[in-house]
């Protein structure tokens, strides 16, 4: 038989997935895993079922984007809907309670709005968003904000120092600051600026209403000129921009080397937005700020990592003579200057508070930094000091996301083969693992095998894959 009449009318777009997973493990104490769970972490990766959303378990489910924040998850599928689930503590989940929820609930007050993105904060959540009726006189991309310091326990649309006809691009969230960029390169920043994470060339106590940045030092003694900006993200109290020409720019809290600065301009902080000399003549194409570190990937897909590594997360060792230190701190695990920490292959990384994660071309995921609760790294250890790979996930990586002691990522299966994939994963268990890890290493599916192979060593080892939920 004809493989098209196996098929059918079934044509898939190469960049469209006909369906997609979304896989969350780690920190569980108020349900940002998704899972209501009697233990507090998760250490295997779990695919989280359509019936948590609402969704029959035949429809094809696909999803846009997933963000993490410290403690809560946000999805947005694939019809415009924005998920929420975990801590609520300041109303990041956007309901209007202060209530944690440990299974994902739909943002009802986003219902009238196609949401194509979305960026969790420590305890805030952003999200760009078009109108599902627009008579073409309302902004195609705005932007809705709720959760500390954004005004409401609701999503409320913000404008802060856009126009209300600017197209919001991207936005992204860290401690207590938020910063939007917009589709033709330009940066606003509201929030605390006691680091000077908001780029205005001062530090300041108390909430901060948002201002456009227009300032962008390349050296100490040059003048400074305007820059457009494609890509931005948030850290702790430090702040990242990519340029249209692959340059990268840091501000804010500098203290452990996260802004990738030989030295700082004011004390441990640098004021304005400041090019990352160290990277001269290195094409990059993303950046991701952590807790108290950087990482970016170039074009040629070379990840460089700099900042604290404390607790493992630039995936340089625990040996002290791997960082550059600064002066009278010879025990310090730092990094003030980009290293070379994986030369090729890299596509995607997410920084979480103290871990790293990178998915590569071959279509594999690895971690490392602080792994208590598995956020980082398959093998049960308090640190993964280097890359180490995450083999639970089935699909095609297309966003990786972490957060303060959780990681979630989303797959896609965009082929035939891949929906297969998918199907025996969902089915694995103990006594087929073998059987089902013979076809997929016959027939290529490598993640599949691996999962296989992973759920084998895990129950020889007397662990219990099944956490126990609480269903309601």
């Amino acid at each position: 038989m004809d493989v098209n009449d196996v098929l059918g009318d079934y044509k898939p777009a190469p960049s469209i997935p006909t369906k997609s997973a979304i896989y969350a493990w780690g920190y569980n104490q108020c349900g940002q895993t998704g899972r209501k769970c009697k233990d507090f972490h998760l250490r295997i990766p779990k695919l989280l079922p359509p019936e948590l959303f609402g969704c029959p378990g035949g429809v094809n489910s696909r999803w846009l984007d997933i963000s993490c924040g410290r403690e809560h998850t946000a999805a947005v599928a694939s019809d415009g809907s924005l998920f929420t689930w975990g801590a609520n503590d300041f109303g990041q989940l956007g309901d209007g309670t202060e209530e944690a929820i440990k299974h994902p609930q739909k943002v009802k007050l986003l219902e009238t709005e196609f949401v194509k993105s979305v960026s969790c904060g420590a305890h805030c959540t952003t999200a760009i968003a078009e109108p599902r009726e627009n008579d073409g006189t309302i902004s195609s991309s705005r932007l809705w904000v709720w959760g500390q310091n954004q005004g409401s326990n609701y999503p409320r649309l913000y404008w802060g120092a856009f126009t209300p006809t600017t197209i919001v691009r991207q936005v992204s969230c860290g401690a207590v600051h938020v910063v939007a960029l917009s589709e033709d390169g330009m940066l606003q920043a509201w929030g605390y600026n006691e680091y000077g994470q908001l780029g205005r060339g001062f530090t300041c106590e108390g909430l901060q209403v948002a201002r456009v940045l227009n300032a962008y030092a390349k050296f100490l003694d040059e003048a400074p000129e305007l820059v457009k900006i494609v890509k931005v993200s948030c850290g702790e109290y430090h702040t990242a921009a990519i340029s249209e020409d692959g340059e990268v720019y840091t501000w804010g809290l500098g203290n452990l080397g996260q802004l990738g600065h030989c030295s700082l301009q004011y004390g441990d902080k640098e004021l304005l937005p400041r090019r990352v000399v160290a990277l001269n003549e290195i094409a990059i194409k993303d950046v991701a700020c952590g807790g108290v570190h950087t990482c970016a990937v170039s074009v040629k897909g070379a990840l460089y990592a700099w900042g604290g590594g404390q607790a493992g997360q630039l995936g340089l060792g625990p040996q002290t003579g791997f960082f550059s230190c600064v002066p009278n701190e010879s025990n310090a695990l730092l990094r003030n200057i980009p290293v070379l920490v994986v030369p090729e292959g890299v596509q995607l990384v997410a920084c979480g508070h103290s871990h790293t994660l990178i998915s590569t071309r071959d279509g594999r995921i690895h971690g490392w930094g602080y792994n208590s609760y598995g956020q980082a790294a398959n093998e049960k250890s308090v640190y993964a000091w280097y890359p180490s790979p995450v083999d639970w996930c089935v699909g095609e990586v297309r966003k990786l996301a972490a957060g303060g002691g959780h990681t979630a990522v989303l797959t896609d299966a965009c082929s035939l083969k891949e929906l297969c994939e998918f199907r025996l994963a969902d089915s694995v268990t103990p006594s087929n693992a073998s059987m089902i890890e013979d076809v997929a290493c016959k027939t290529g599916s490598d993640a599949l095998a691996r999962l296989c192979e992973r759920l084998r060593e895990h129950m020889l080892n007397g662990g219990d894959c099944n956490c126990e939920d609480e269903e309601t």
